[in-house]
């Protein structure tokens, strides 16, 4: 998707991509786009590579990847920036700090991407929901040169915006994905139809009150990412937790249905990834809430059970539905007395 917004926009483009099937639509074909302009395929300045080149100097590399391979694309193409160019991570999780693990934090840009996309080929990009960027730094403060510069290159994209509480923005976008994302990989559909479903959206509250608390033993302030909702917002209160039903939380659930109809055709990548045979990186996701949850003594058990379930569907023991969903809320509503 950013590759081609981009060459649309003329950009010169380097890409690495390291399964020869794409690369090969891309150069023979180009890739084809979909958004709310309809399908074209798109022509312009790209420069592909199966592996990163042995030399270079960017400005910025785009770090693409699936969470788990970008701790490999951090150390593969470090060599490449210029003396002051970044890593951009787009990733899902909370991956610039295993990238600043790599290259340093001054090396690490945040981009938190509150749009939706999919490839349901090689080649071909889907815009499944509308938003922008949000940039930041590890180091927080206010957009620097090299930001306000990496910015005007991704307004050919979307909207751009600017964050100075990364940590408490990336946070919040992994509420997001932790509730909306997997409950979209267990439940086997499409955003829309699922939080059509109380029980469902009574599971994304929890998985957004579970991330909070973790987010706060950490030392971390959410932060409102794009047009989103604050998520704070969403989160159950201790009167809401122990009831099933009273107006506050009629409102959340208006909220939440409200979010569904907005994002109806939005699609988990993770489930896309189980299908094709691949490894979800819900390690990185509702893993990551299990294990820091673990570190703070805080019980977190819908993000447990939704863990456990995408593990069982990547083997193959668990079939993906409404009804897994059901299951897991009926198995944590001890643990929450509602």
């Amino acid at each position: 998707m950013l590759l081609s917004r981009l060459l649309e926009s003329g950009q010169k483009v380097a890409a690495v991509t390291r399964r020869e099937e794409i690369s090969h639509v891309l150069r023979t074909r180009g890739p084809v786009l979909r958004d709310e302009q309809g399908e074209r395929t798109l022509h312009g300045d790209l420069e592909l590579f199966v592996q990163p080149p042995s030399e270079g100097s960017y400005d910025f590399i785009l770090l693409a990847t699936p969470p788990n391979g970008v701790e490999a694309a951090a150390r593969d193409s470090a060599h490449l920036l210029a003396p002051d160019g970044a890593l951009v991570v787009l990733q899902n999780g909370l991956c610039e700090e295993l990238v600043a693990q790599v290259v340093g934090e001054h090396k690490v840009i945040g981009a938190i991407v509150a749009w939706g996309a999919s490839s349901p080929a090689p080649g071909v990009y889907e815009r499944t929901s509308s938003g922008g960027i949000v940039l930041g730094t590890l180091q927080g403060g206010e957009p620097d040169a090299r930001l306000l510069r990496l910015a005007e290159v991704l307004r050919a994209v979307s909207p751009v915006d600017f964050t100075r509480n990364l940590r408490g923005a990336r946070w919040s976008k992994l509420a997001i994905n932790c509730a909306i994302s997997t409950l979209g990989t267990v439940g086997g559909s499409r955003v829309g139809p699922l939080l059509r479903h109380r029980f469902v959206r009574r599971l994304a509250m929890e998985v957004f009150t579970e991330v909070l608390q973790v987010a706060r033993a950490e030392g971390v302030q959410l932060e409102k990412v794009a047009s989103t909702v604050h998520l704070e917002w969403l989160t159950l209160r201790e009167s809401e937790l122990r009831s099933p039903a009273s107006p506050s939380l009629l409102g959340k659930h208006l909220l939440l249905f409200a979010i569904g109809l907005r994002y109806r055709r939005l699609r988990s990548s993770m489930l896309a990834a189980i299908e094709r045979g691949r490894e979800p990186p819900v390690d990185f996701l509702n893993g990551e809430v299990v294990r820091r949850g673990k570190a703070h003594a805080l019980p977190v058990p819908v993000n447990e059970r939704l863990l456990e379930a995408v593990h069982a569907m990547s083997r193959h023991e668990l079939a993906p539905g409404v009804e897994t969903l059901r299951s897991i809320h009926a198995r944590t509503r001890p643990q929450r007395k509602s």
